[in-house]
């Protein structure tokens, strides 16, 4: 659920969990004031920890399996028509 920055007639601000089909808050629940929904830039995805790489989760040493390997050759014969006549 997104989280919403709201501002207090006194100019504080408050952050609220709320789903995206609830109504926005017109007064806050703690003091009663009238507020307003702030439209922020939002975080965005924090990534924690050490880090992450797309080469993380692949092995280097796995073989291709039999059915990829069909695959590149017919690429490489249906690219030059000349060659594929003379090989066979």
């Amino acid at each position: 659920m997104p989280t919403y920055e709201y501002i207090r007639e006194d100019g504080s601000r408050f952050e609220v969990i709320q789903k995206f089909s609830d109504t926005p808050l017109t007064i806050c629940p703690e003091t009663g004031q009238q507020v307003k929904r702030v439209i922020s830039g939002g975080s965005g995805v924090i990534y924690k920890g050490s880090g992450w790489y797309i080469t993380d989760y692949k092995n280097g040493n796995e073989q291709k399996s039999a059915s990829e390997k069909p695959a590149g050759k017919k690429k490489k014969q249906a690219g030059n028509p000349e060659k594929t006549a003379s090989a066979s």
